[in-house]
């Protein structure tokens, strides 16, 4: 009786924080869904790509800086500021055009944010953190429009549970992308429960490989994805 009724309260403190679970920072805007939808530039992702230019700097150096690191939470603001650095140094060669790149699509695991509650909401702040252990975050681009992004944690390591979200993905420009997401789901032990309303995001591809993916939020924040298939 009691493990059902901390699940319970478990769920109720998550539910009041998930519409900050996507990646990154959501802002709900129902009214301006529709028109955004008949604008020119929010369409699907084109299939065709321009051939990707190979970066002087070594891509693995920024993985090297930013793994291990719970996702950002644990470097110093020096070297927040030195993946800064590395962040524009690998967009100088990102290719052009990168939303109609076809490297963008895939399993990606969200492995750095320059703000550690931007992808996770309030439970990856300082005090969140203490009771909740992030697992896995990870982001699914599937063309030619479908994104699913996903939180796996455990509650004080006794308890697994996920918030996934999935939306469809417009092209606003060459650069920038927005993603309608529909209500998040969330799951904890034994119980499920689907919570909120439309959401949405935006994301500049700030440059895109075999391995890496780089991005910056609206509000702007710099996330660093790594292709779950080459780890």
């Amino acid at each position: 009786m009691m493990r059902n009724g901390f699940k319970h309260s478990c769920l109720q403190n998550l539910v009041r924080v998930s519409s900050s679970a996507a990646f990154p920072t959501r802002n709900p805007r129902r009214q301006h869904l529709s028109h955004l939808r008949r604008t020119p530039h929010a369409s699907a992702i084109s299939a065709a790509s321009p051939a990707v230019s190979k970066p002087d700097v070594d891509v693995d150096s920024l993985f090297s800086k930013v793994l291990e690191s719970d996702r950002g939470v644990l470097l110093t603001r020096e070297d927040h500021r030195k993946v800064a650095e590395m962040v524009r140094e690998l967009e100088r060669f990102c290719v052009e055009k990168p939303v109609n790149c076809p490297l963008i699509f895939g399993e990606w695991d969200v492995v750095y944010c320059s703000n550690p509650t931007s992808p996770g909401g309030l439970y990856r702040s300082a005090i969140g953190r203490l009771f909740f252990k992030t697992k896995e975050m990870i982001q699914v681009l599937e063309a030619p429009d479908i994104v699913r992004n996903k939180v796996c944690f455990s509650i004080l390591g006794v308890i697994d549970g996920e918030v996934s979200l999935t939306g469809k993905l417009n092209v606003l420009d060459e650069k920038w992308i927005e993603v309608i997401f529909k209500s998040p789901e969330i799951k904890i032990g034994g119980l499920e429960l689907a919570y909120g309303g439309e959401s949405e995001v935006k994301l500049e591809i700030l440059y895109v490989d075999e391995k890496m993916r780089l991005g910056k939020g609206s509000r702007g924040s710099l996330f660093v994805f790594r292709r779950r298939d080459t780890v």
